[in-house]
């Protein structure tokens, strides 16, 4: 599955949506901890440098640990033809393509903004191998007759169960384009469901 590892996407902005490093702290990491374990919470920061992408200020995913072990169930399966709905920092993209066995991923994104700020980084480091197309994934649909090998939606922001309805539209969306497709963080957000949060 290889190693964790850090994105290389330079900082910038394009619009309301920015790319850039931070630092977090032992002291940091430490409350973060504290924090995890008061909440039942299995997610923490630890201390280090990362890139972030944000929107409006807001930090909507990094590079951080946590973030690569969501990858893993899409890491395990990836080979051949892949579609990923999202490419925010284009982590899981980066995360597929050194995988052996991944032949091309398309990418599909709706912020042209967020295409502005990454996709070029990733276009140089894997060419013909990478397509990024503009465009909901809800609306998008494949040509037809093509199929993918794994399909990995990851479209949301945050960890709630407000985000099952739209993985289960994409996943009946998506049942006979592909032999495996995983969400982001779904079985947390099935979890959290079950607490109305």
């Amino acid at each position: 599955m290889g190693e964790y590892f850090k994105v290389t996407v330079p900082e910038g902005r394009s619009g309301d949506w920015s790319v850039r490093n931070y630092t977090v702290t032992e002291e940091q990491e430490q409350n973060e901890r504290l924090h995890a374990f008061l909440h039942r919470d299995r997610r923490y920061v630890r201390a280090g440098t990362y890139t972030g992408l944000y929107f409006s200020g807001e930090l909507i995913m990094s590079d951080t640990h946590d973030e690569y072990r969501d990858l893993w169930p899409m890491l395990w399966e990836a080979k051949g033809r892949i579609l990923i709905n999202g490419l925010g920092l284009g982590y899981c993209t980066q995360a597929c393509l050194m995988m052996p066995g991944v032949e091309h991923a398309t990418v599909i994104e709706i912020s042209k903004d967020v295409i502005a700020l990454v996709a070029a980084h990733y276009q140089a480091m894997f060419g013909d191998r990478l397509t990024i197309i503009n465009a909901d994934a809800y609306e998008w649909s494949p040509p037809k007759g093509v199929r993918y090998d794994a399909v990995w939606h990851d479209i949301w922001g945050d960890i709630t169960s407000a985000n099952l309805e739209g993985m289960k539209k994409l996943h009946r969306k998506y049942g006979r384009k592909t032999a495996w497709q995983g969400s982001w963080c779904r079985g947390q957000c099935e979890e959290r469901a079950k607490y109305g949060c």
